[in-house]
């Protein structure tokens, strides 16, 4: 075994370790998550972060340029020569002070970190550049995925570009937005729609990936998760390497929030940072498991010692109410968190907290954003929607200094926008911008716009 770079069981009562080359991802002994583990005192490790910015003069080399491989000695797994890049990564982490208004913020506290700018329009495509790179280091040729459409879209889009892997998608039926699932259409996978929600999809890619041998890119993937590290990487070098006071982002299935807090703590570990922010990981009310798991079933990590029973439970409550999740922010409709032991870890490691928040408040929250430039999907406003209700309830203090993370380009869903704004939602649109209907008279037309 390459005793380097390894993974590594969750468990701490089990803590088996595992070639890199293993493609189950879960503990053979006792099915625990796994995590990618690096022998750090026999590596090479830049003594400071600023050492990144070096990067930015090699820009030429497209390691370098990739805003997730120019911090590879932080998750040092792959050869070079292996690397799959397609230049992701070159995103944003900008101030907003009209969100920070709308949140109860002082002015220059409040950053949004865009992850609508990456080529296939959202987050995934940082754990995704990691996940396809660790196929093409075992030569897998056919990668599938659960999608409720960003997953899909970033798979499609590296399969596309690569030439390397054959691609096969699941969703559930009619839970996709139609830009996401026009994405994996134009790239050219294998789509399969079943007939179930997002949680059923997730359920049957894992036993076909199983059965078939084709390599899973979801987030249980750990791979993916030291890929999706580099979005704090980012963050911390927007800020210039001095770690914010919170980090808001949504929860759908967890693998963003349990890769920022294995990026802080190692980074903490290291010696590179001097504190660990706080974490926020924020619901949408209609799919809520880890809001009601943490805080109000007080579920918590216990240093790997959780309470199985509670999530077993919460689960056959489920099953027996037959709750499925329900929320216009569907890329986090998601009622069964495969990630949610790590998640778990990550509120421990950064003194974390859970909350939900319903749909009106994240469209209120979406079309704020838009309104200060910034444009998202609805799920990426959920970090904004509860940014607004922990400054309410005091958690957060107006002059803490925050970054809400943007998982998604606005145009991935914007069917969600153009209701919104026409009114013709449930969701009464308070911030609507609805387009006035004129005359076809040149009168008609300047009286209206002077009226404005």
């Amino acid at each position: 075994m390459n005793d380097l770079v390894f993974q590594q069981c969750i468990n701490p009562d089990c803590r088996q370790t595992y070639e890199v080359s293993q493609t189950t991802f879960l503990c053979q002994r006792c099915g625990s998550l796994l995590d990618i583990q690096y022998d750090w005192d026999r590596l090479t490790v830049p003594k400071s972060l600023s050492h990144f910015e070096l990067k930015w003069q090699a820009r030429r080399n497209p390691l370098d340029f990739s805003g997730v491989w120019r911090f590879r000695a932080l998750f040092p797994f792959a050869p070079d020569d292996k690397i799959i890049t397609v230049g992701e990564g070159q995103t944003l982490c900008l101030p907003s002070d009209s969100v920070a208004q709308f949140t109860g913020m002082n002015s220059g506290t409040v950053y949004l970190q865009y992850e609508g700018l990456n080529p296939s329009g959202s987050f995934k495509d940082n754990g995704m550049t990691a996940a396809f790179t660790h196929a093409h280091m075992i030569g897998a040729s056919r990668a599938a995925c659960a999608s409720t459409g960003n997953t899909s879209a970033s798979l499609a889009l590296y399969c596309a570009v690569t030439k390397k892997m054959s691609g096969i998608v699941f969703i559930g039926s009619g839970k996709i937005a139609h830009g996401k699932l026009a994405q994996a259409l134009d790239h050219g996978v294998l789509t399969l729609q079943i007939l179930g929600d997002f949680d059923d999809a997730i359920a049957r890619v894992q036993q076909v990936s199983r059965d078939l041998g084709i390599y899973l890119v979801n987030s249980i993937n750990p791979f993916r998760l030291e890929g999706q590290k580099s979005i704090m990487y980012r963050v911390l070098e927007s800020l210039a390497w001095v770690p914010p006071d919170w980090i808001l982002v949504p929860g759908g299935n967890l693998g963003n929030c349990s890769a920022f807090a294995k990026a802080f703590h190692e980074l903490y570990t290291l010696g590179l940072i001097p504190r660990i922010p706080r974490l926020a990981v924020i619901n949408a009310a209609g799919a809520n498991t880890f809001f009601q798991l943490v805080e109000v079933q007080k579920l918590s990590w216990n240093q790997g010692r959780y309470d199985q029973q509670k999530i077993t439970s919460y689960y056959a409550h489920l099953d027996q109410t037959q709750l499925r999740a329900h929320t216009l922010a569907s890329a986090i409709e998601i009622n069964r968190p495969v990630n949610l032991p790590k998640a778990l870890r990550a509120l421990e490691i950064c003194q974390g907290v859970v909350r939900a928040v319903d749909d009106t408040a994240i469209l209120d929250a979406k079309a704020q954003v838009a309104a200060g430039g910034f444009g998202c999907e609805p799920a990426s406003a959920a970090s904004v929607a509860g940014l607004k209700l922990l400054r309410e309830q005091g958690v957060i203090a107006p002059s803490d200094r925050v970054v809400c993370i943007l998982t998604a380009h606005p145009l991935k869903d914007p069917s969600a926008t153009i209701h919104y704004h026409l009114g013709d939602t449930d969701h009464y649109g308070r911030y609507a911008n609805r387009p006035q209907t004129v005359a076809n008279d040149l009168s008609e037309i300047i009286r209206t716009i002077q009226q404005k």
